[in-house]
């Protein structure tokens, strides 16, 4: 079978490569959506548009081919006892080891399946909306469980997140969510994945790109992992990755016609993942300016910082201002940099510190607010989380729909596409909806 498979992936033809998982058919409209499309179509071209804001989380983790266990807190990554977010997209890299095996063989879901039932737990365990709370209502709102240790928390207050796109490529990894009360208003989900790695391919290098439309407004989130090494003139491998998703990832037209096909087409456009840009120095003037904590320093020799300033693939995208160490490569359950905790043979396999996981942004509308890592120890890179604020153009008219359909009574309805309970997703290995 071996063969066929590999002869398959060359050509770019894998069964299934625009397929997803959701909770629920995006190939069938609600009820509004259906008016949104129809009204939008014949009579609401040129009617007065206004803008709501979102808040949309977004993260990128390599997690070394570890599989996650039960000491993994996504909580703490997701920070839902201190936010709530309308859109969280999580990506992830190397989610299975990248073995000749899982890179030339059948998909393996069962990691993924796994990550999907964990976020699942955290976003409708513990999240509360800090606008809707009172000072002291928000306080109250996380309490203490188990011993007495205060960093343990529970979060009342759950709120309804469902999966609106989750697809894995080899070992990486997309998983859009976002609250029930958006589901309607999400329109058109579509994935497109494209490799780079082996042959110039294959999945073991390159991106899943996943689209959607809320209101008037296309975004595109594109989770790579992009080629490797540390030696001079590896970036412009990079820089090749990045050229070939450009160009190779497409998506529908959708049924108007009128969709973006391609990632720069999009309103707001967030590129994720383990970039694996490093820093242009000395592999001892990298590690003494980051045991100094000279952040500045170091980052004037950053190469994806120098690709979004004077570059051709990037120049013109954002990225906020980042005051965290490099995120990679640690000693395995260490705080130690690798090169730093081995003797002997292995302490010849160093990798110089760099900020391999980034998360940058292109398009107007886009506003960071927060940029930062998260510690957990699962692999050899550290997670990178942002905050965004994203306005979205809502066609005025429409708004009496929404309150309608979005109203309790329309709510409570139970429709024939209506799923089973969110933890049958995956607890029971039973997906909603593979599209």
């Amino acid at each position: 079978m071996w063969p066929a498979l590999v002869a398959n992936k060359i050509l770019n033809k894998r069964v299934g490569s625009s397929n997803f998982i959701a909770d629920y058919p995006s190939n069938t409209e609600s009820l509004l959506g259906y008016a949104h499309s129809s009204l939008r179509s014949k009579t609401l071209l040129n009617d007065h548009k206004d803008t709501q804001k979102y808040k949309i989380f977004v993260s990128t983790w390599n997690t070394g081919g570890v599989a996650p266990d039960e000491g993994v807190n996504m909580e703490d990554l997701l920070e839902t006892c201190n936010k709530s977010c309308d859109i969280y997209v999580l990506g992830f890299q190397e989610i299975v080891p990248l073995k000749a095996s899982n890179v030339l063989g059948y998909e393996n879901s069962k990691i993924s399946t796994k990550w999907n039932s964990i976020i699942r737990e955290a976003l409708n365990k513990s999240t509360h909306d800090d606008e809707d709370l009172k000072d002291e209502e928000r306080r109250n709102c996380c309490i203490k469980e188990g011993n007495g240790n205060p960093g343990q928390q529970k979060c009342e207050a759950p709120q309804d997140f469902q999966c609106i796109i989750s697809k894995q490529m080899v070992g990486i990894m997309i998983s859009v969510w976002a609250k029930r009360h958006l589901r309607p208003l999400i329109q058109h989900p579509s994935v497109s994945c494209v490799g780079c790695g082996i042959m110039g391919c294959l999945g073991n290098k390159g991106s899943v790109s996943v689209r959607f439309v809320l209101h008037e407004t296309s975004f595109c989130f594109v989770c790579g992992h992009l080629a490797s090494g540390g030696r001079e003139g590896d970036e412009r491998s990079r820089n090749s990755n990045v050229a070939d998703i450009f160009s190779r990832t497409s998506f529908p037209k959708g049924p108007l016609l009128d969709l973006p096909r391609k990632i720069l087409d999009h309103d707001h456009i967030i590129l994720l993942g383990d970039l694996n840009y490093r820093i242009s120095l000395p592999e001892e003037t990298t590690r003494l300016l980051v045991e100094n904590e000279d952040w500045d320093s170091l980052l004037e020799y950053d190469q994806l910082m120098m690709e979004v300033m004077s570059g051709n693939m990037l120049r013109g995208w954002h990225e906020g201002t980042i005051k965290f160490a490099p995120t990679y490569k640690y000693c395995p359950n260490s705080d130690l940099y690798y090169g730093c905790c081995y003797q002997g043979k292995k302490a010849a396999k160093k990798r110089a510190p760099a900020w391999c996981d980034r998360v940058i942004w292109l398009g107007k509308g886009l506003k960071q607010m927060e940029y930062s890592r998260s510690e957990s120890k699962l692999s050899d890179h550290r997670p990178v989380k942002a905050l965004f604020v994203a306005e979205v153009r809502v066609l005025a008219a429409l708004r009496s729909f929404e309150r309608l359909f979005l109203s309790e009574r329309f709510e409570q309805i139970k429709t024939q596409f209506e799923v089973s309970p969110a933890d049958e997703f995956v607890c029971k290995k039973q997906p909603s909806f593979r599209l």
